[in-house]
Parts: structure tokens; C-alpha cells; sequence
């Protein structure tokens, strides 16, 4: 999958990186992130290869691209079994965001990225558009913390797995009121809190990496986001759990204010969760035997550089983690769009 793939993939979220970073700071989430989503599909729908959206952008009566269920590639058009060979090519599952933070991306802001992740198809958790308690941290701390222990007990044992005081930590929250209580008490333990208004994606990828100086991504965001900041995780053999989360007194948001918990639940079943209050970890979030993530920065972060224009062209970076390698790329490509450029940078 990563040799018969690999590059496409990555310029599947160059193409949606370049697309919204031509909007970068103007304010319009929502544009920025809808050509995001054309500039994905129309790039994998030039690949051979038989695709499906187990996450994507929505029911399909809400998104008309790339929606949940859409079929994606050459060879899932209807004339397809005149020019594939479909009795042997592998069909795979794709979980996509296209633009992973639209708030960071409209006003400027870093962290916001272009993500997807692949696995064979059942290979990727479909998970629902509920929200998610999630637990990430280094692979140092794998399976030592635990989703289900208080901050403060985690924050202990992130201390001694990292051979850090606990004053050193630096632990990623999402700025939400739900969240309040939680950092209060991560403050009362002596860490220190990164607040993001969006892209906690971002925020669990840098948990698998050391330099970054972000140890852990605590707190409730979408489920979706979940299962891709898993993919990546696994492959680096971090820490990720998630919980899904069905009561709107927890959640607190204005799009769940007139659901109820019992409603949510119903929700659940009849998607097929049975037992609504598993804690999932990264290898049944990314359970398929090979996982490939692919990520590419809009603005820049910690891990990955922004999209830069220069006269004549464009540059961008891109990280590619595959479980069938056991290897994290960092593929930094140029684009060029004129005939004859002026110069290329090189910094």
C-alpha cells in the first residue's frame, strides 16, 4: 500500500494545503476549508486504486464531497472493470480533514494542516460525528497512563516515564468551558496548560514527538479527529486512547443544546456501538495491519513547516508516518507554477 500509494497520498494534501493556504487570514473558515475539500477529491480521484470515506466531511445530504460512504479513485467509476483490474486491487478506507484547524487557517494562526489516513478497508474506526475524550502522550508513556485515571495521577506518571518534573510538562487542552475544571487541575499539579482553540490533531502528533516540548493532549474534541490523530500515533507507537462522549451536559455546546443523552445513545446503537462507553486505544481506533497518515502544514507548527509562495512557485512540507516501514517522512517539495521562475527558495 505505502509503495503503490505513498506519493500520491502526499500530494493528495498538498493540493488541499495549497488550496486553503490561499486563504490563510482572511477570516473564511468555511471557504477555506471547502476548497480544501475540492482540491482533495479532485486529486484522488485521479489515483488507481478503489477508495471509500469512512470520515470525511459529513452525511452526504450535508457535504456533497467527500462525504461519509463516497467512493474516491479511478477505479470506482462506473466503466472501471474495463481499465482496473478490480478482483485484485486492494480496496482501502480513507478518514480525511482536509483543513484540520479552519479557525487557525482563517485568522493566521499555526498549527493548521491537511490530513488524511488509509488503512485496508475495516482498517480505520468509522467513527460517528460525536465527540471524544482523548488521552495522548510519547511512546515513553505508552499503556502507563491511562484515559481513565484523574490529570493529576497522570501527570505523575508522565513525570517519571519522561524523567521530567512535573513542572516541565506541558500538557495541550482545548479552550472550551468544559475543560475548566481540567485545567484547573493540571495547574494545581504543578504543569503548565497549552490552550488551542482547534486542531488537537496537530496537538497528538506532537505528543509522538520529542522537541516539541508538548507531553500530552488531554480533554474532549471531535470523534472523527480522533481515529486520524490515532492512525498517526500508532505509527508512532504513542500513547492515544479515546472515549466517546454522548451526554450534552458534558460536551456543553450550542450544537448539541436540544439533543439528550438518550438521543445520542439511540445514535450510537443504531450505528452499531453496543458498548457506548469503551475506551478505545490506537490499535483499534487504526486497527488495519498497514497504516499510512499523511499531513501536510497550511500554517505553520511545531512539527511541519506552512505552505510558502515565492514568485513562480510554491513550497510545502509534508509528514508521512507508515506502520508498514515503521517509518516518519518529512517530504519537503516545491511546486512550481511558472514555466520560467524567477528563483526558488530554498529557507
Amino acid at each position: 500500500m505505502e509503495s503503490t500509494l505513498g506519493l500520491e497520498i502526499i500530494e493528495v494534501v498538498e493540493q488541499a494545503a495549497i488550496a486553503s493556504a490561499r486563504l490563510m487570514g482572511k477570516g473564511d473558515k468555511n471557504e477555506a476549508d471547502r476548497v480544501a475539500v475540492e482540491a482533495m477529491r479532485e486529486r484522488m480521484n485521479k489515483i488507481y486504486m478503489r477508495g471509500r470515506i469512512v470520515i470525511g466531511e459529513g452525511e452526504r445530504d450535508e457535504a456533497p464531497m467527500l462525504y461519509i460512504g463516497e467512493e474516491v479513485g479511478v477505479c470506482t467509476q462506473p466503466d472501471a472493470a474495463t481499465f482496473c483490474n478490480l478482483e485484485e486491487l486492494l480496496e482501502i478506507d480513507i478518514a480525511v480533514d482536509p483543513c484540520e484547524g479552519t479557525n487557525l487557517c482563517a485568522y493566521g494562526q499555526p498549527g493548521s494542516m491537511a490530513v488524511l489516513a488509509i488503512s485496508e478497508k475495516g482498517g480505520l474506526f468509522a467513527a460517528p460525528d460525536f465527540y471524544m475524550k482523548k488521552l495522548a502522550a510519547p511512546s515513553l508513556a505508552r499503556g502507563k497512563v491511562d484515559i481513565n485515571k484523574s490529570a493529576t495521577e497522570n501527570l505523575k506518571i508522565l513525570s517519571e516515564c519522561l524523567d521530567l518534573a512535573i513542572d516541565e510538562l506541558v500538557v495541550v487542552v482545548m479552550k472550551r468551558e468544559r475543560h475548566d475544571d481540567l485545567i484547573a487541575e493540571i495547574r494545581q499539579a504543578g504543569a503548565r496548560v497549552q490552550l488551542i482553540t482547534d486542531g488537537d490533531v496537530g496537538a497528538a502528533i506532537n505528543c509522538g514527538f520529542s522537541g516539541t516540548n508538548i507531553h500530552a493532549l488531554m480533554g474532549i474534541g471531535a470523534a472523527p479527529e480522533g481515529v486520524i490523530s490515532a492512525a498517526a500515533l500508532r505509527c508512532l507507537g504513542a500513547h492515544f486512547q479515546g472515549q466517546l462522549i454522548y451526554d450534552p451536559a458534558i460536551v456543553r455546546t450550542k450544537e448539541w443544546a436540544n439533543k439528550t443523552k438518550e438521543e445520542n445513545l439511540a445514535r450510537l446503537k443504531e450505528s452499531g456501538i453496543t458498548d457506548v462507553d469503551k475506551v478505545y486505544n490506537a490499535d483499534e481506533l487504526a486497527s488495519g495491519k498497514n497504516v499510512l497518515f499523511a499531513g501536510c502544514g497550511i500554517t505553520s507548527g511545531n512539527v511541519m513547516d506552512g505552505v510558502q509562495f515565492f514568485k513562480g512557485g510554491v513550497r510545502t512540507q509534508t509528514l508521512v508516518i507508515s506502520s508498514q516501514s515503521n517509518t516518519a517522512r518529512f517530504v519537503d517539495t516545491i511546486h512550481l507554477v511558472d514555466d520560467k521562475p524567477k528563483y526558488i527558495s530554498l529557507r
